[in-house]
């Protein structure tokens, strides 16, 4: 009997280490949050964006500082070499930045981030490309051998100028007006999503 009673002991033990070591282990199983499924599967391609001015515009400005970045890029000899590199960082900076707003308008993840005034944000790149833009294009248009690569650079140097230009007086309008896709718009959003985790708050009296 005492053998058994000890036996039993034993099992004790080993089955409250093994919950205690199940407890305390780091490897535990974990569940994927429910919520960061839902951002991802509501990722998708607006094509009502793409299809607007503003989308339009975003893609040709895109297209426009990536050819006059690899225009630029094939000048293998330069003396001075002031106007070439200036273009070349602006006409890639724009490229990469305009990108990522094309990227992040065209797949709504800015409604993720409704904290951001995106309307402004836009507003100061486009503003900015358009003004780098002329500034690069004039130097490069002094600072030149005459050379093909060159020439096309300017050309579409003034060309993307003009396009970002455009949609900055759009923008301005934009941003006046108010009536953007994501000012008055993510604001209600983010508010009802307030007001809809309040009640849910309030009706668990257990929370208080």
């Amino acid at each position: 009997m005492r053998n058994n009673q000890e036996a039993e002991g034993f099992d004790g033990e080993a089955s409250n280490t093994s919950m205690i070591s199940g407890a305390t282990s780091p490897y535990q199983p974990t569940t994927e949050p429910v919520h960061s499924r839902n951002v991802f599967r509501s990722i998708r391609c607006d094509l009502d964006y793409l299809k607007s001015i503003f989308g339009i515009l975003k893609v040709i400005e895109v297209v426009l500082a990536l050819i006059s970045f690899i225009f630029i890029e094939t000048i293998m000899m330069c003396s001075p070499c002031a106007g070439v590199y200036l273009f070349e960082f602006v006409s890639c900076s724009a490229f990469v930045v305009t990108g990522v707003l094309l990227l992040i308008f065209s797949l709504n993840l800015h409604t993720k981030v409704p904290h951001v005034n995106w309307s402004l944000t836009d507003l100061i790149n486009t503003a900015t490309s358009t003004l780098f833009f002329f500034l690069a294009s004039v130097v490069l248009a002094a600072l030149n051998h005459q050379t093909g690569a060159e020439i096309a650079a300017v050309i579409f140097g003034f060309l993307v100028m003009g396009v970002y230009g455009l949609n900055t007086y759009l923008a301005v309008r934009r941003w006046r007006l108010g009536d953007s896709r994501d000012g008055p718009l993510q604001t209600s959003e983010y508010i009802r999503a307030r007001t809809a985790s309040r009640g849910e708050v309030e009706s668990r009296p257990e929370l208080h």
